[in-house]
């Protein structure tokens, strides 16, 4: 299963509104017989991808599967449940049931009729996070929130006139990067985007094509032209500056074609998101720098410090480069 998370993990970012399931099935005498993932778009499924590397070969083997296999029939393939049962599979693991009400526990049934076995709740947590975009939109109505803050050791997010390039180092910047590959929609302030017009795409070798949809959020001062359109970029900086919707509220990322949002800068659209409790993820950089008297987050509405504890779980850390990386959830 945690084979089948990982592969799941390639196109994150890419599926909406699908899920990004990952399924590796395995044949009876334990060898690896077939991997798959959904693909861009949301087509084809995981399963299909495996079944069709695994043929004849899936008979009378295990399929793991990081959410339950779909029940409905699509005009863009057919029932996942209905796959595996034709191919003869023994027995499906799956993590997560799925929410979707044209699925939701009838995957199982379907396979479970058809004489599979059927072991569901493995390794639920982790698949929970991974498909956390898909998950978030079924529950909330509103993509996946990942705010990302650059920090010095005391707590600044920038110079006290708003510099904050660099504050971090190359590693860092590069892991950033991948984080903007891993979702559909990049979010900054509007005093962000018209102080350092950033480009706001992804600059890692070979995933220069996932750059997401550019939001803005400019709360109470909306495009001046009332359009949804961002203003042209100074030259040599962005591309398809068509792809760039403007909101005037947190809560608009609701209508956002994304599952996924990454809020990058600055610190009021960062304490606007913390304020209106639309943060799912915190994903720290800390520099081993002192900046002093430099720009922090301001106002996020905690009416008292024990109010403070016991809403973020710490998920990962490690060392990049010279620099520290902290991931945490919301409770």
């Amino acid at each position: 299963m945690r084979a089948a998370l990982a592969i799941g993990e390639r196109t994150r970012g890419r599926t909406a509104p699908n899920p990004n399931v990952g399924c590796v099935i395995v044949a009876g005498e334990g060898r690896v017989v077939g991997r798959g993932w959904t693909q861009p778009g949301g087509r084809p499924h995981a399963e299909a991808m495996a079944l069709a590397q695994a043929g004849e070969a899936a008979r009378g083997g295990t399929a793991y599967v990081t959410l339950e296999p779909c029940a409905h029939v699509s005009p863009r393939g057919p029932a996942c449940a209905d796959l595996l049962a034709a191919s003869g599979v023994a027995r499906v693991v799956v993590a997560l049931r799925d929410p979707d009400p044209r699925t939701d526990g009838q995957g199982i049934a379907r396979l479970r009729g058809a004489g599979v076995e059927v072991v569901t709740g493995v390794e639920a947590d982790a698949a929970r996070r991974a498909m956390a975009g898909f998950l978030t939109r079924r529950r909330l109505g509103r993509p996946h929130v990942t705010l990302k803050l650059a920090l010095s050791l005391d707590g600044a997010v920038s110079m006290a006139d708003g510099r904050s390039q660099w504050i971090t180092g190359a590693p860092a910047r590069a892991h950033a990067h991948l984080e903007r590959a891993r979702h559909e929609a990049i979010l900054v302030g509007r005093g962000t985007w018209e102080a350092d017009r950033p480009r706001l795409d992804v600059r890692l070798p070979g995933l220069e094509a996932r750059a997401p949809l550019r939001v803005v959020l400019s709360s109470g001062h909306p495009h001046p032209s009332g359009a949804t359109r961002l203003p042209p970029s100074p030259a040599g900086r962005g591309k398809d500056e068509g792809n760039s919707i403007w909101i005037e509220n947190p809560a608009d990322i609701a209508t956002l074609p994304a599952d996924h949002l990454l809020i990058e800068g600055g610190a009021a659209a960062a304490a606007a998101f913390l304020r209106a409790n639309l943060v799912d993820r915190l994903v720290l950089y800390r520099a081993p720098i002192l900046i002093g008297g430099g720009r922090t987050l301001g106002d996020i509405a905690l009416g008292d410090l024990p109010d403070a504890h016991g809403r973020w779980t710490l998920t990962d850390e490690r060392q990049l480069g010279i620099d520290r990386l902290e991931v945490y959830e919301a409770r």
